[in-house]
């Protein structure tokens, strides 16, 4: 299984920019895509995830309004549209792949997640 994740970059802030995972290597039916992040001397968070088969949508508070997850069945890919950039949001980015969990609270966990991609960089300066 591989996780290829691309689009990020250096930004302003309020600017937008969109991330893509691309999944290959197994079928996804059933799993949860998500979408982490780390910054410089922190540990990786959660950002939102996306149920591969319903659709379903998930984001922490601090992003919720501004970033949209979506997924494209056909394609199979994972995109973050991200607009209203802060310089908080500045982090690694990481799109993650795992079995659907049973409890919905847990999504947001990273050990839910058994596929990670290698991470792109997005940095919104002030």
């Amino acid at each position: 299984v591989q996780l290829q994740a691309s689009g990020g970059g250096l930004v302003q802030a309020g600017d937008s920019l969109r991330l893509s995972c691309a999944a290959s290597g197994r079928t996804f039916a059933g799993y949860a895509m998500g979408w982490f992040r780390q910054a410089p001397g922190k540990e990786r968070a959660f950002v939102t995830a996306i149920g591969w088969n319903g659709g379903s949508t998930y984001y922490t508070d601090s992003v919720k309004g501004r970033f949209t997850i979506s997924r494209d069945i056909a394609k199979n890919t994972v995109d973050l549209q991200m607009n209203s950039l802060k310089p908080e949001d500045t982090a690694v980015y990481y799109c993650a792949a795992g079995p659907f969990p049973v409890d919905v609270a847990t999504i947001s966990h990273s050990r839910q997640y058994t596929y990670w991609g290698q991470g792109t960089q997005v940095t919104v300066s002030s």
